[in-house]
């Protein structure tokens, strides 16, 4: 079994009704009969054709709606019964934003069905974990004030440019709004994310599942259905 087919037979345990799937690019997941998924990303097929030219030879799903996937902007709250983010909340600039964003526009009971990738076993390899205060500030403050950090480090540790092109390729890659790995995890270090979004978002959720998956972390989280009581009002 490969990991395509251990996120189908989750997807197939979990998933029902009418949903989403953000950045699905040329892995959409596969769901059960019945189930319908409506696209989303930031770009048209022919833009993003452009922004990754490493995928001319694949097949992208077109998107249903374009959107930014870390605000969904255009949807409204409590609209679909589940929300798929594989290998998408890396590149999220503000990733509590995100995931706080997926939440919302999920009905109560509804579902997020995340893939994290485990940076020991992709090209983040070399690149410092990201830490839980580094997030909560992106997440508080807004990510402007790390962005250009993210795509210096992403230059240095994973294209391993030399230091006389360094600042010549993170132009290039501003300058084309590129989406990099902004933040990585491992399987043992996403769930400190988790438990804080538990108890700071405003949208509660349940995990009801988390599954290493062939270097990525499978993470299910289910609504919860009742509103969130804060400790001001207890």
């Amino acid at each position: 079994m490969d990991f395509q087919e251990v996120r189908r037979d989750i997807a197939f345990q979990y998933l029902k009704g009418e949903g989403i799937e953000v950045g699905a690019l040329h892995a959409p997941l596969q769901v059960p009969e019945g189930v319908k998924v409506h696209y989303v990303d930031r770009m048209s097929v022919s833009d993003l054709r452009k922004q990754y030219p490493e995928l001319g030879a694949v097949g992208l799903v077109e998107a249903d709606i374009v959107d930014n996937g870390e605000t969904l902007s255009s949807i409204a709250d409590r609209s679909w019964d589940f929300a798929i983010a594989n290998h998408m909340i890396e590149h999220c600039q503000n990733p509590i934003g995100a995931l706080e964003n997926f939440l919302r526009v999920i009905k109560p009971g509804g579902l997020v069905y995340m893939g994290v990738p485990d940076k020991r076993y992709t090209f983040d390899i070399d690149r410092p974990l990201t830490t839980l205060d580094h997030l909560i500030r992106d997440y508080k403050e807004g990510p402007e004030w790390s962005r250009l950090g993210h795509y210096e480090e992403y230059v240095r540790l994973v294209d391993k440019f030399p230091e006389e092109q360094v600042a010549d390729r993170m132009q290039n890659l501003l300058d084309i709004d590129y989406s990099i790995h902004f933040h990585v995890w491992t399987a043992e270090t996403f769930p400190e994310l988790l438990a804080y979004c538990q108890k700071n978002l405003s949208h509660g959720f349940e995990i009801e599942l988390l599954h290493e998956n062939f270097g990525e972390l499978i993470a299910i989280l289910r609504k919860i259905a009742a509103p969130k009581i804060s400790d001001e009002q207890l």
